[in-house]
């Protein structure tokens, strides 16, 4: 019996060690499995929805916003050649961006300066491909509404006096060697300016700096408009400038929000500096314009609006309210400068002041960010070991390299553009207007 006894506790002693170990074992196999599992990259449906309205948004600003806006500031001859550039322009870089600009950018390349060619084609692409928390073709489709806007903006400088195919040549061009490079530079985790832990949150360089920079090159290239100085060219539509500079602001809050890529709190500081920067530099324009000429006009608002949006677009998710209103402030009677002195010193004829707001805003925006951002004035801080000094020196570093890369590459594609299609409409073109000239329609009648 006592042997019976032995043998059974025996048994169970045995039995509990073994269902012990087996418990060991099994939550040893199952930690590392949870681990891995915990780490595949999941698509979150809130991030998701917002990245997809961001987009929309972002299309927006370009049409019919900046269309609008662009267009109101034009004579009436020339509206529809405004609408038709902001039109082709976009239906053309999106097609460029999925067959090799993405890839370009954003195609997975260890190389500081541009994405490879992993990509092309959209190559290796599916519904279920995640980036971050959205699914790779939400954050393609985003990125891509960037790449659309930011030529856009640059024909505002030489607007009633460009060629047709020319614009078209010319940005093919542009955002295949100038545009994707400094998109990757700036936002690709391998590109140069990144690593270099440059702060731009939605594109101060990237965009804004970018097109500006363009913008200028272009108003020598293709020169003054004809009758310049004699002929009345006051904006045929302050309304529809009203409109589309309204649209740009609506839309502005998809490219700086949306830059957080999640709604999460980061968004949240991006879209209330969106509106308190954008609300201050619209009075500091009226006030400055007001000393300067003795009345606030609706072109001075509009001009304000644009330039406060510029500006905060670097910083949008780096400073905090306080520094987005100061930076309003600043960012005004800087452009105001540009487009009321310096731009008639050099005698260069930037149509609609694409250099004097988004380049010189641009410029200031990227700038300040490097101070603002600091955690004493209000701001998310810098990387761990940063100063205020050197991360300026970093913003200057990125404004100086953006440049010098536009400045260079937008030479070669004027001129190439210049040789192959040529730049500048007939004397007898202009003075029709290009809506009849190029398009054989106009945008009113009688």
């Amino acid at each position: 019996m006592r042997l019976a006894k032995t043998l059974l506790a025996g048994g169970i002693l045995a039995a509990l060690a073994a269902t012990a170990a087996f418990a060991q074992d099994t939550t040893t196999t199952a930690a590392p499995a949870a681990a891995a599992a915990a780490a595949v990259p999941t698509i979150d449906k809130g991030d998701t929805g917002w990245m997809m309205t961001s987009s929309l948004l972002v299309l927006f600003m370009t049409l019919p916003g900046l269309a609008l806006f662009y267009g109101g500031l034009v004579r009436a001859k020339n509206m529809l050649s405004v609408l038709m550039q902001c039109t082709l322009i976009t239906a053309l870089v999106m097609v460029i961006w999925a067959l090799w600009g993405y890839s370009f950018a954003f195609g997975g390349s260890d190389s500081p300066w541009w994405g490879g060619t992993a990509k092309m084609f959209l190559a290796g692409i599916k519904p279920d491909t995640v980036s971050g928390s959205i699914p790779e073709y939400v954050f393609v489709v985003f990125q891509m509404t960037f790449a659309v806007i930011t030529p856009a903006l640059i024909i505002g400088s030489f607007a009633e006096r460009v060629k047709f195919t020319g614009v078209l040549l010319f940005v093919a061009l542009w955002v295949t060697f100038v545009y994707f490079p400094i998109a990757h530079m700036v936002w690709d985790a391998n590109g140069f300016l990144f690593k270099q832990g440059a702060m731009d949150f939605a594109g101060g360089t990237v965009v804004h700096i970018n097109a500006g920079i363009a913008a200028l090159i272009g108003c020598f290239f293709v020169g003054k408009r004809t009758g310049l100085g004699k002929d009345i060219m006051a904006p045929h539509s302050m309304t529809l400038t009203m409109v589309g500079a309204s649209i740009l602001w609506v839309g502005w809050f998809g490219f700086n929000a949306g830059s957080a890529l999640a709604a999460n709190g980061t968004a949240g500081l991006a879209m209330i500096n969106t509106f308190l920067a954008t609300a201050a530099a619209i009075l500091s324009w009226s006030v400055v314009e007001g000393i300067g000429r003795g009345k606030a006009s609706m072109l001075g608002a509009a001009s304000g609006m644009v330039a406060g949006l510029v500006a905060i677009t670097p910083a949008c998710g780096f400073v905090g309210p306080m520094g987005s209103i100061i930076l309003g402030l600043i960012v005004s009677p800087v452009c105001y400068f540009f487009v009321s002195v310096v731009k008639n010193a050099f005698g260069y004829d930037d149509s609609l002041d694409v250099f004097g707001v988004h380049g010189i805003g641009g410029i200031t925006g990227a700038i300040l960010t490097g101070i603002f951002a600091s955690s004493s004035l209000g701001g998310v801080g810098y990387a761990e070991g940063q100063t205020m000094g050197g991360q300026l020196l970093v913003q200057l570093e990125g404004v100086v390299i953006t440049i010098v890369w536009c400045g260079i590459g937008s030479v070669i594609f004027y001129a190439i553009t210049k040789a192959v299609t040529g730049l500048r409409p007939s004397i007898e073109e202009e003075r029709e207007g290009l809506d009849l000239a190029y398009h054989g329609e106009a945008a009113y009648h009688a």
